[in-house]
Formats: C-alpha cells, structure tokens, sequence
C-alpha cells in the first residue's frame, strides 16, 4: 500500500512515540516483536559489538526515534553515545527513556533479554551503564550534507542507524546521499550498522499512514559499497504473511548489516 511521501515536516508535527512503540514494540502483539525482527536486532548487536569486537570512543545514534534497545549493548562497547533525531517529540521520548522516567514505555523485559545474551548484570546495571553512557539527543537531518549543523563534531568510531533512513528518503538516489552524507560524520575506518525493513511501501503508527521507500538486499550492497564501505556482515530474516499485520506494515523482511567505512566519497 503506497502513500504519498511524509518528509520530516510530518514527523516533526504528527508523529506520536507512545503510538509507534505501542504497535510495534508491545511485546504481546508489537510487530517487531512477533515477526522476530526484535530478537533479530538485540542477537545481530550483541554479536556486533562482542563477537566481532565494535568498540571506540564514540558512536552516534542516527534517528532512534523513542526507542532505547539498540543502545543496550553498544553502551558496553563504547565510552559515550550521542543520539540525533530529527523529531523533537522522539528526541524527548528517548532521553526519558535513557533516564528511565515514569510513565515512558516499560523495557524491562528487553533489557534483561540483553543482559542474558551478556551473561552477566542486572537490569539496573544495564540501566544506569545506558543513562552513563548515552551523554544527549541532538538534532539531524541526513537529508543534509552536514547532518548535524550548526553543530561541527569530531568524527566518530561508529554510526548506528536502524529503521530510519527507509522512512527518511524519498526515492533510492535520495537513499544513497543519505549514506554519504551519515557518512561524513564518521572516521575512516570506522564501522557503520544499519537495519532496514525491506520491500516496504508504508507503514500505520499512531493513526497516521506514513511512507516508507522500498528497499531490496541488492540494492542495500550497491549503495552501500558505492557510499565508500566494505561490508563486514549482512543477514536477512523473512517474515510471515499475516493479512492484518501487513495492512498495518507491508514489509516480508528485515535485514542488518555491519560495514567499515573505507574512503570519504
């Protein structure tokens, strides 16, 4: 199901957090979660940032909208975390998440998931390693050559961005200046990851339609080789037909990929 494209203006205006966790994180009846793409992403990063050994300084969460699990495992890899959002409701949302705030959508159950893959903490532990470690949400637009301006940071060791830029791009050259332009925030040699949900048209949140550009994993090998990386590792998981749940989110798969920058382009 098509819609006409929802750029960031929409985000910033409409989109509601409380609605989008709800659909796609409840962990009952979320989307994310019952087609397996949750336990997908917590395994990849986990792996990610142990097995293969991702560590550094300083990663960058590229649009996180208001969720905090992708961070759960990168808090013990890296010295800070530095969000960036374009939506100020989601940049809000997550640092009350961070500070786990009364009232935000409850991750207990994810967080002792991750520290269970760890084999080791508590759910505390890992709350206040994440409240540390995650230092502020800034604002950013990867539609941008300078993503973050007027802001001017040193590059970093790792840009982490999962299920953004599929909703941020409005067709595939807009999705291969995106990678570049993220790109520029990070070192050579640094290491990027990315989740997207594939051959997707749009997606319901909150009573709101938004659109969501159709991606397939040979079109996700070009660009991101052509932005200028090598990839390390990618994996595709593919989802069950439910009639309901596709009218809610169309995509039949989600992928992860680790790449390391090798050049500026």
């Amino acid at each position: 199901m098509a819609t006409e494209f929802t750029g960031k203006d929409i985000y910033q205006e409409e989109f509601d957090p409380w609605g989008y966790l709800d659909t796609y994180y409840n962990l009952k009846s979320g989307i994310l979660v019952t087609d397996g793409f949750l336990d997908f992403a917590l395994r990849k990063l986990h792996e990610t940032f142990t097995v293969r050994g991702v560590k550094g300084e300083t990663l960058i969460d590229i649009g996180h909208g208001p969720t905090i699990y992708q961070d759960l495992s990168a808090c013990e890899s890296f010295k800070e975390i530095i969000g960036a959002d374009y939506a100020d409701c989601s940049r809000e949302y997550y640092e009350k998440s961070v500070k786990n705030e009364p009232g935000i959508f409850d991750w207990t159950t994810v967080i002792q998931a991750v520290c269970d893959l760890e084999g080791k903490g508590t759910v505390e532990e890992k709350r206040e390693k994440l409240k540390r470690t995650v230092k502020k949400s800034i604002k950013c637009d990867v539609t941008k050559s300078s993503p973050v301006a007027p802001l001017v940071l040193p590059r970093v060791d790792c840009i982490m961005t999962l299920g953004c830029l599929e909703c941020a791009c409005k067709d595939l050259d807009s999705y291969r200046n995106v990678l570049k332009n993220i790109s520029s925030l990070l070192k050579v040699g640094g290491n990027l990851i990315i989740t997207e949900i594939l051959n997707c048209t749009s997606y319901l949140s909150g009573g709101k339609r938004f659109s969501c550009l159709s991606l397939n994993e040979p079109f996700m090998r070009s660009a991101i080789t052509e932005a200028g990386f090598a990839i390390i590792d990618l994996e595709v998981i593919f989802r069950k037909y439910d009639k309901e749940q596709y009218n809610t989110c169309n995509h039949d798969s989600s992928l992860f990929v680790l790449a390391r920058k090798l050049r500026d382009i």
